[in-house]
């Protein structure tokens, strides 16, 4: 995204000199009616659109999370607006000839607090998000890391986990296989340093504003739980000179015509949840806009509740729904209905034809005659006899009217006519998943790096978002392999396995329903933003243009 520089326009003090009989005086304060304007803070207005369910970077999973901590955090990289990572609280680094050692160099930075950001922080904060103690559910990101998956799995121990602090100021990473993409991963959450002090004095460090440290671009001022976060330009940031904004307001404002209305009566500047409805006007009004999106919308089945502990099922359900629909007559953004899992764009081991072109589609769009045989064959012939069923989702009215296209699918081409909805809360909602007290949830994916194995690690047994509690030893076996391969194409041909293995009989734990887009509204004032195809927003480098 190209970017502009913010012109400031300065007004002269003018000094007036009073000239008396004998006498010289200078007055220094002009008039009251002649001071100048005070220059207005530049501050940019946005929906987050939930209450955030942690700002603990060890315990988030979500991108309403990875956008609240993205302005006030940073790690050893950021990513830049090319969409390549840069420096970020490390000024350079080097790497091994194998690619599986990395020393970092940290710059001389602060925390918010005053305390300085050491190369311990960062090992702290690594070695605690692999605690088996603290569950972390994106432990797995860090298994790159020598020795990290042998810790979190209660099979090693904490001292043989491939991360130390040199001193203050360097930080050496051994990994267990090349890994390309590690430096993406150094600026991902999960990886973002913590105050390693704070955090051991007050475990709760992270539940409000008044205890929050920050080492990012903005600090946290103020949290009115689900209402407003709010952040201020971070005066210790080492980079504060390329932050122009003085403050960022975010909203926690769940329905989209809500939204909408406050993005028209211009309370907010950018809004990320446009309604389905009025998108045709939008889009007749050029407001709307939209930008790619490395993701899958999809739901997912509690393979250990009847009557969904049944392969077939699952499958049948998959195939019994129009995609093509769903995407051309409900969600209208440009999304591709999907039939697999892992999303376009994503390279393969060679150049040319990308991951999901080399390996094709799994089913049909709308395969009713297939999935009645199916649930013919499990038992329930034209849907008789089939228990309730329930779809799960947060409150959404996008993610409300796409349910109930879908229990109307399944009604028509199934038989099936009990199924119920059932919104709630984001955090409910992702506690309800992690609990596995659901049947059939809504979901969605976006890749935390440009790599298949983003969309593939994630199944593994007991994987911390693997909520559809489905199990395959093989498959498990098979992402570890994988993860240490270090010949590309045999590894890219092993993640395409990994792919084929989730649609083959006894399997079907999800139902992709359409790969993403990134819809919304901003306005034309509004510039410098970052919007990542992985989905998080940036808005160190953004400005208002008024």
């Amino acid at each position: 995204m190209k970017t502009k520089k913010l012109v400031a326009v300065f007004l002269a003090l003018v000094m007036v000199v009073a000239l008396g009989a004998g006498c010289t005086k200078t007055q220094t304060t002009p008039p009251a009616q002649d001071q100048p304007a005070p220059k207005e803070p530049m501050v940019l207005r946005y929906n987050l659109g939930v209450e955030p369910e942690t700002l603990d970077t060890a315990k988030m999973t979500g991108i309403p999370e990875f956008n609240a901590v993205l302005p006030a955090l940073e790690g050893l990289t950021r990513i830049k607006a090319d969409g390549m990572p840069g420096p970020g609280m490390a000024y350079k680094w080097d790497i091994s000839e194998g690619g599986t050692k990395y020393v970092f160099y940290l710059r001389d930075a602060k925390w918010s607090n005053g305390d300085p950001v050491t190369a311990y922080d960062f090992e702290f904060a690594w070695k605690r998000a692999l605690d088996p103690e603290v569950a972390a559910d994106y432990a797995y990101m860090l298994y790159h890391v020598k020795g990290a998956e042998a810790y979190n799995s209660g099979e090693g121990s904490v001292d043989d986990v491939g991360v130390r602090a040199l001193d203050d100021k360097t930080l050496e990473v051994h990994l267990e296989t090349n890994a390309p993409f590690f430096l993406d991963l150094c600026a991902f959450p999960t990886y973002m340093p913590v105050p390693s002090k704070v955090v051991k004095a007050n475990p709760d460090w992270h539940a409000s504003a008044a205890t929050f440290v920050s080492n990012g671009p903005f600090k946290l001022i103020k949290w009115e739980h689900q209402s407003i976060l709010e952040y201020e330009k971070n005066p210790d940031y080492w980079d504060k000179d390329a932050v122009k904004l003085d403050k960022l307001v975010f909203y926690m404002v769940e329905e989209s015509s809500t939204e909408l209305t406050m993005f028209e009566t211009g309370e907010i500047d950018y809004a990320d949840n446009p309604p389905l409805p009025e998108i045709d006007r939008l889009k007749a009004q050029g407001v709307f806009k939209v930008s790619s999106l490395l993701g899958t919308y999809y739901y997912i089945f509690n393979t250990e509740k009847p009557p969904l502990n049944d392969w077939r099922v699952r499958k049948a359900l998959t195939l019994a729904i129009s995609r093509k629909d769903i995407t051309e007559k409900v969600t209208k953004a440009g999304q591709l209905p999907a039939l697999a899992w892992v999303p376009p764009d994503i390279p393969d081991a060679k150049p040319g034809p990308d991951f999901r072109e080399v390996g094709g589609n799994y089913f049909k769009d709308n395969d009713v005659e297939t999935a009645r045989a199916l649930l013919a064959e499990a038992g329930y012939p034209g849907g008789k006899g089939m228990p309730p069923l329930e779809i799960l989702y947060n409150t959404s009215e996008a993610h409300k009217a796409i349910a109930e296209v879908i229990q109307e699918m399944w009604k028509k081409n199934l038989g099936i006519e009990n199924v119920t909805l059932t919104n709630q809360e984001w955090k409910v909602y992702l506690a309800t998943r992690d609990a596995g007290t659901f049947m059939i949830a809504r979901a969605g994916w976006l890749g935390d790096y440009n790599d298949p194995m983003t969309f593939l690690d994630m199944w593994v047994t007991g994987g911390g978002n693997n909520n559809s509690r489905w199990s395959n030893k093989e498959y498990d076996a098979l992402v570890t392999k994988a993860r240490l391969e270090t010949d590309p194409v045999k590894r890219m041909q092993m993640l395409h396995e990994l792919e084929d293995m989730l649609f083959a009989d006894g399997a079907w734990p999800i139902m992709p329903i359409y790969y993403y887009v990134d819809s919304y509204l901003m306005k034309d004032y509004v510039k410098g933003v970052y919007i990542s195809p992985l989905g998080p927003v940036d808005f160190k480098h953004a400005w208002i243009d008024k």
